[in-house]
């Protein structure tokens, strides 16, 4: 039995339970935040899919509980795989869930589960079986805003979005457009969307407490409205979690990281180097990439560009056209995948083309890079906004994707004063961020609330 020794009595040690959504940039943070748990002593359970489930072997000090009737949810929009994974999952979670609770009664005492605030309703069947929750929201806190003001942004007309108002102020969620709202472009989805929604934010509500993966040095007044306007009781910002929580937890990446790319960058100038990536789920058509690739040849710009199997829809390896490799051998590198945070952490990356997820969006942030931004959907869109017209650490290369044009912004970002300009603004934030993540900044303290909660539950 495990214990602990406080003032004389022994404590049985306390375990947390988390349930990650079964995607990238939803296992990422919950993993991090799973680390940063069991450094300050809990034990820690992890529920998952068997759809992208994690390598159990990365993480020998954590149990691993498979939940299955999930199946591959590869159909639909990722609305509908999320609904379709929470229809699924729930009987046999609660099946499993009951189980590891009979189980660890006797030798530990469970504090609670942290499931992605997705995962509805595993959080219900959780509560239903009287453990306490808390939601982890894995985007930021101006997108679970956009998610809040739902009701008000079909109620006064800017949603659903029309093309003469894609430019559109949305005053109440500054500086968001209508274009960079949160919503389905497939007809007919309003009524779901509305309703996963405000599932969503009721989730949160009947929770004990609201995590997100932001940080005061980026969204105080977001996260301040939240807690203003809204009943919910514990709000705790605590990121970027990938710079609190320890490397020595192991990786929760799906895909095998080609590291040697630090090699290679080992060899390129000070912030010369342009990294390029879409992340795990962007993808574009045939003539998109073959544009990208001219654009990143003619920039002249040395770069790292991550191109998935899976990058080109349609195709299982994507066609580089004749003659680019020749073109970019001696300043270009192609790999499949990258260690993200190493790659943005080195000294010869000076920018970032990103698809803007959050996770991205903070890594970057995390390491005062620049930002070069393509979003594609969901919550990208107004984290590229956030970056060019809050934080002023990017811009957006809007549009059809053309060569000329891709070179034109590459070498603003990485040759011209703007793009210096943003590098320094970068850096200050950066530094922002930094000093809340120090003793007695306002993400330390959050993880403080976050670990005294789960102690006295």
């Amino acid at each position: 039995m495990s214990t602990t020794t406080t003032g004389g009595r022994r404590r049985r040690r306390r375990r947390v339970l988390v349930f990650p959504l079964p995607f990238q940039g939803h296992i990422n943070p919950m993993f991090e935040l799973a680390g940063v748990l069991h450094s300050r002593g809990f034990a820690i359970t992890v529920f998952h899919t068997h759809f992208n489930a994690p390598d159990a072997s990365r993480h020998p000090d954590y149990h691993f509980v498979p939940v299955p009737g999930d199946g591959t949810p590869a159909q639909g929009t990722l609305v509908d795989r999320i609904l379709d994974m929470n229809r699924a999952c729930e009987a046999p979670f609660r099946e499993r869930l009951a189980a590891v609770l009979e189980r660890r009664r006797e030798e530990e005492e469970v504090a609670g589960l942290v499931a992605d605030a997705h995962l509805l309703t595993m959080l219900d069947v959780a509560r239903g079986l009287g453990l306490p929750t808390l939601v982890l929201r894995t985007a930021s806190a101006a997108c679970f805003r956009c998610f809040l003001a739902y009701p008000m942004l079909y109620e006064k007309g800017y949603l659903p979005p029309q093309d003469s108002k894609l430019y559109m102020p949305v005053k109440e969620l500054a500086p968001l457009r209508v274009k960079d709202l949160y919503y389905s472009r497939r007809p007919g989805d309003d009524e779901m969307v509305r309703k996963l929604m405000s599932r969503a934010t009721q989730a949160v509500r009947n929770s004990s407490g609201l995590v997100i993966n932001t940080s005061d040095a980026l969204e105080a007044t977001e996260l301040e409205r939240i807690r203003n306007e809204h009943n919910i009781p514990m709000v705790l910002p605590v990121g970027p979690l990938h710079k609190v929580s320890s490397k020595t937890i192991g990786s929760s990446s799906l895909l095998n990281q080609d590291y040697g790319c630090i090699e290679w960058l080992e060899t390129q100038p000070l912030k010369s180097v342009l990294y390029v990536s879409f992340g795990s789920l962007a993808s574009m058509d045939s003539k998109e990439f073959l544009e990208v690739a001219w654009g990143l040849a003619n920039s002249g710009v040395p770069f790292l560009w991550v191109v998935r199997p899976d990058i080109v829809r349609g195709l299982d390896d994507p066609n580089f056209p004749n003659g680019f490799e020749v073109a970019v051998q001696d300043r270009g590198k192609l790999i499949q995948w990258a260690p993200q945070q190493e790659v943005l952490a080195h000294r010869a990356v000076g920018g970032f083309w990103t698809h803007n997820g959050w996770n991205s969006t903070l890594e970057s942030i995390g390491e005062g890079v620049p930002m070069l931004c393509r979003p594609q959907f969901a919550d990208q869109l107004m984290n590229a906004r956030y970056v060019e017209k809050t934080w002023g650490v990017g811009f957006e290369l809007e549009g059809v994707l053309e060569r000329g044009k891709i070179a034109k912004a590459i070498r603003k970002l990485m040759k011209e004063r703007e793009g210096d300009e943003m590098r320094e603004r970068a850096k200050e934030v950066k530094n922002r961020v930094d000093g809340c993540l120090e003793i007695g900044g306002s993400s330390h303290v959050a993880i403080d609330k976050l670990v005294n909660y789960l102690l006295s539950v």
